[in-house]
């Protein structure tokens, strides 16, 4: 459980470091380029977390799978639009 709260914790910390503002424009592009980078993988860590509790054996594997690849999906639109 302390495992899960400390990964829940750092995906948060990494997409909330997308979010920083800047007048400059190279600054602003290294950010959203950033942001997309932390959005995927923090999409990708949650959906895997929430994949991992559902099905038992081979199934929770598979769901697993699928949460990690929709939820960095997911994550990669939010986060670089």
């Amino acid at each position: 459980m302390i495992k899960r709260n400390a990964i829940g914790f750092t995906a948060a910390a990494l997409l909330l470091a997308g979010c920083q503002a800047s007048p400059d424009p190279q600054v602003q592009a290294r950010n959203h380029e950033f942001g997309c980078i932390a959005g995927t993988i923090g999409g990708a860590v949650i959906g895997g977390l929430i994949g991992s509790t559902i099905g038992a054996g081979r199934g929770a594997t598979l769901a697993m799978a699928a949460g990690l690849g929709g939820g960095g999906y997911l994550g990669n639109r939010l986060a670089c639009r």
